[in-house]
Order: C-alpha cells, then sequence, then structure tokens
C-alpha cells in the first residue's frame, strides 16, 4: 500500500475520529470491556497542544493518525489508531517515527506514552519503537495514571509509561502542507 504522512488538516477531523472508534473496536473485542466510551472528535483533539499527523492513502482516504501533545515535560503520545483494514502495513510504524522525529525538530527531549503492557500491537510495539518502560516521575506522568485509577483501566490490564528519545534521524516525515 501506498500512502504519505502530513499534518492534519480541517476536513480530516471527522476521519480521524471515525478511524480511532473502528481500531479500537479491535481492543474492545479483546478486552471485553462492559462499557467503552467513543473517541474523543477530531475537533478536540486539533485543539490540544501539540499536533496531529495523519497516513493518507492514494485515495486520500485518512488510514491512520498519531495525536501527539506537548507538555512541560517534553511530548506525549496520546493517540495512534490505524484503521483495521489498513493494518500491519507499516502505517503504524510510519506514522510514530514521523512523530518522533517531529518532537526531535520541536525540541522535545523525550516522548512518553501509557499502554497496555501485554496487547501485542500496544507495549511490545512500543518496544521495537525503542521505548522502555519507566515509572511515572513528572506531575504530568502521575496525572495521566491517576486518571486511569479513576477510569479503572487496569481492570483488563497492567497499563504501563513508556519513554522513548526523539531523534531528527528518524526516517519518515511529515510533509507540512
Amino acid at each position: 500500500m501506498v500512502f504519505s504522512i502530513r499534518f492534519a488538516h480541517a476536513p480530516d477531523l471527522s476521519e480521524i475520529e471515525k478511524v480511532e472508534n473502528a481500531a479500537d473496536q479491535l481492543l474492545i473485542d479483546l478486552l471485553r470491556p462492559e462499557r467503552w466510551e467513543p473517541a474523543p472528535t477530531g475537533e478536540s483533539r486539533i485543539r490540544e497542544p501539540g499536533y496531529i499527523l495523519v497516513a493518507e492513502t492514494g485515495h486520500a482516504a485518512v488510514a491512520g493518525f498519531v495525536h501527539v501533545l506537548e507538555t512541560e515535560d517534553g511530548c506525549h503520545l496520546e493517540q495512534l489508531s490505524v484503521a483495521p483494514a489498513h493494518t500491519r502495513q507499516g502505517i503504524g510504524r510510519a506514522l510514530v517515527t514521523a512523530a518522533m522525529r517531529e518532537a526531535a525538530e520541536r525540541g522535545c527531549p523525550t516522548m512518553s506514552l501509557r499502554t497496555y503492557a501485554d496487547v501485542p500491537w500496544n507495549a511490545p510495539f512500543y518496544q521495537t519503537m525503542g521505548f522502555a518502560e519507566r515509572d511515572p516521575a513528572t506531575p504530568f506522568q502521575r496525572a495521566l495514571v491517576a486518571v486511569e485509577e479513576s477510569l479503572d483501566l487496569d481492570r483488563y490490564g497492567r497499563r504501563v509509561l513508556m519513554i522513548a528519545v526523539p531523534s531528527e534521524d528518524s526516517e519518515g516525515t511529515a510533509h507540512r502542507t
């Protein structure tokens, strides 16, 4: 599959929400929660400090996205979602690589994320991208843990904080269009 990665634009925002809801269904099928909140809107994501990159197919369809928050600690990979029809084609890896490069260009010393330790496309995937498990050390990271605890997310499996050091040498760039 041919795809390119670029910054999200206003017309992408409704597609971002659809992609996340579709991708979440894979996690729902695995974890079997009693209830799962729908994805936030693309409009709400774009208003947060940071950036959203999308993977666009040749048909101008959003096949996936990565949402990165900029915090006082560095950058935080808030969400990575790939449409189920486009998984296992390198899109997620390309999105994370481009997000890491952009974070490095913006001067972020680290990129953090929170994820499930034992879901194959979560922590094990991020480990292959250079992320390592760490204890929450900053107020932002501890706040993330507190929110997850209030939502009782660990009832579905162990949640972990992972951190990597962004590099401008990462392959894959976002095109500023």
